[in-house]
């Protein structure tokens, strides 16, 4: 949307525009006719021919930068005041004339400031005739405004909130372009400017017209300024003006008062000390606070050791120093702490002893209460079967002059069969697998015994098999205060002994040590605003396994253990899994005689087979309940 379009949909501005230009001229022509009735009589000598030529104005820098707000701000820089820019819109583009200043060979380049992330992609500067020209490429839509103040003057390319689609009315884009200065803060009602070289007093008196605010401006606000500005808030045009000229503002109602920044920092001071000076010279009062619920010292400690108090002291109170007032007391204030009666004694000018009052009514309240309640659920499940055989046969072919062959289990067996007198059989198996390893119990067995004269047979089945179900249920609860750490434990400390010394010729020291085996729950809850209670939870889950016997010394135990450390966020009441560890094992074993294991259906007498399946599960449930103790 151009320039001409805008001033053709806003007369209230092209209005406020003329009167400007027509207040503008009413002041020069008064400055004009004072100055004639102020001169002198004598006879002005001629300013030498060429003189404003002496002195051409040059572009010295151009810069670009990134606003606050996503606006790509242009900076052009001139070697001396007198330059006259002019800003116009053209399609996508941004067009700066600088009609009366050169721009030097060097500056004649093209920048690309699509990394900035503004509206401007590109800037193109190059001569035109004798003066400049610099073209802002622009990508979406944007707001362009532009003012001058001494040898510098900034565009700056705004981008709009809302982007409409082309063909959209003018109406419509002006409530965009309303929208987009809403977004950035700006309020006022859109004002156009147009001035050269103006009083800085006579802008200011023309945004008060505008603002309907009154605009107090100081004395020391002097000096002139060049403005274009295009359909800009009116608040935003002030802001614009006394960033120019290094002033600034402050509001009381609808009064603004305006004078430069050093003068106003000055003020703010000067009002600073004054109040100081006599908070210094009020009495001072002594208040007594009682504690109900926390501790007078936690307190004491807590505001003494802030950032800036004027109490420093350690022990029981302390004496202020020199810094001013930016804390919980002043700088003659003393507070004192006594744990007997959980009392704090307070010395300060009325105004501090009320704020420390408010503020420890704030501290000292009831807090909420959690209470936690875990499960630890740990479920077995085991199987294991062994299934074995035993077969011995022995033959016995001797005569009675002892000659002849044995065939049996064992040497040892046929060495007594040999040298034997009775000739009876002992018992020596060729095969002994019996049912056994994975399981505990004696295994069931049946056996057959086939006896002759020269002939023994034995053959023995055994099989055993175990099945185990179990489950451990563990529920501690707490009850904990918010933001304090709760402990419960409960288990056992088993003893043993150990050994020290004992080498070179030292005499051993047995000494008794103990090792702990706890069901432990400990937590630190944290109510939330919203009601929910964030955990830090350590829980513990120890037993005893079995115990490694050790001759001459006893037994050494030896712990199972199940520990979470971890941190979670509950609902008030919900009941979560917080974790859990599964573990499975399937373990299978053959024992057999090679080549005589491997017959079909006979092979089962020749090896033992054993089968065994351990499930076990841990899982670890927790529950928070929030128990309110503090009224709402």
């Amino acid at each position: 949307m151009t320039a001409s379009k805008a001033h053709s949909l806003r007369p209230s501005r092209r209005l406020a525009t003329v009167r400007a230009c027509g207040l503008v001229l009413a002041i020069g022509l008064s400055a004009v006719a004072g100055a004639a009735m102020a001169a002198p009589a004598t006879p002005m000598s001629p300013a030498p021919a060429g003189s404003a030529a002496t002195a051409p104005v040059e572009v010295s820098a151009i810069d670009f930068k990134r606003g606050e707000n996503g606006e790509g701000r242009l900076i052009l820089r001139f070697s001396d005041n007198g330059a006259t820019p002019d800003l116009r819109s053209q399609g996508d583009s941004v067009v700066v004339d600088v009609g009366n200043a050169a721009l030097p060979a060097s500056l004649q380049r093209p920048l690309n400031v699509v990394d900035f992330a503004t509206p401007v992609q590109r800037v193109d500067a190059h001569a035109l005739g004798k003066g400049t020209q610099l073209v802002l490429s622009t990508k979406g839509g944007f707001e362009s405004l532009a003012y001058q103040t001494g040898n510098e003057y900034i565009v700056e390319i705004v981008p709009r909130a809302d982007q409409r689609a082309v063909g959209a009315t003018a109406a419509v884009a002006g409530a965009s372009a309303t929208a987009a200065t809403k977004a950035r803060g700006y309020t006022g009602r859109p004002v156009t400017f147009n001035f050269q070289d103006v009083p800085v007093r006579t802008v200011l008196q023309l945004i008060a017209e505008e603002s309907g605010l009154n605009i107090v401006a100081s004395d020391t606000v002097t000096g002139n300024v060049t403005l274009r500005l295009v359909n800009v808030p009116w608040d935003q045009a002030l802001d614009i003006v006394l960033r120019a000229k290094g002033l600034d503002k402050r509001r009381d109602g609808g009064v603004i008062w305006i004078a430069p920044q050093p003068e106003l920092a000055k003020f703010e001071q000067d009002k600073e000390d004054a109040r100081i000076a006599i908070e210094n010279r009020e009495d001072l009062v002594t208040d007594y606070i009682q504690i109900n619920y926390h501790s007078a010292s936690a307190i004491f400690k807590a505001l003494t050791e802030a950032k800036g108090v004027g109490n420093q002291g350690g022990g029981g109170g302390g004496t202020g120093n020199n810094q001013n007032e930016n804390g919980f007391l002043s700088p003659r204030g003393r507070i004192v702490a006594d744990e007997r009666t959980n009392t704090l004694m307070i010395s300060d000018i009325p105004k501090k002893v009320a704020q420390m009052r408010e503020l420890i009514g704030v501290i000292d309240r009831p807090v909420d209460q959690v209470l936690i309640e875990g499960r630890i659920v740990i479920a077995t499940d085991t199987f294991a079967r062994d299934l074995g055989a035993r077969f011995g046969v022995m033959v016995n072919n001797l005569q009675d002059d002892g000659k002849g062959d044995v065939y049996g289990g064992n040497t040892a067996d046929n060495v007594n069969i040999v040298n034997g007198s009775d000739r009876v059989f002992p018992s020596a198996y060729n095969v002994n697998l019996p049912a056994s390893g994975f399981t505990n119990s004696p295994a069931a067995a049946i056996a057959y015994t086939l006896l002759r004269r020269s002939f023994n047979l034995d053959l023995e089945l055994s099989a055993m098999q175990e099945e185990g179900r179990g489950e451990v249920v563990s529920n501690p609860r707490i009850v904990t205060a918010n933001q304090r750490e709760g402990v419960i434990r409960q288990g056992q400390e088993i003893g043993y002994v150990t050994i020290t010394g004992g080498t070179a010729g030292a005499a051993a020291t047995p000494n008794v040590q103990f090792k702990e085996a706890l069901l432990e729950l400990k937590v630190t809850p944290t109510i939330t605003n919203d009601g929910r209670v964030f955990l830090n939870l350590n829980v513990k889950k120890d037993e005893v396994r079995d115990f490694i016997t050790l001759s001459g010394y006893g037994t050494v135990p030896t712990l199972d253990k199940r520990e979470i450390n971890t941190a979670v966020l509950v609902e008030d009441g919900q009941t979560v899994v917080i974790g859990g560890v599964y573990e499975f094992t399937d373990r299978s074993s053959i024992a057999k005689v090679p080549f005589l294991g491997d017959i079909p259906f006979l092979g089962n007498l020749f090896k033992k087979k054993s089968r065994m399946k351990d499930k076990a599960e841990l899982l670890i449930f927790i529950t928070p309940k929030v128990l309110s103790v503090a009224k709402r």
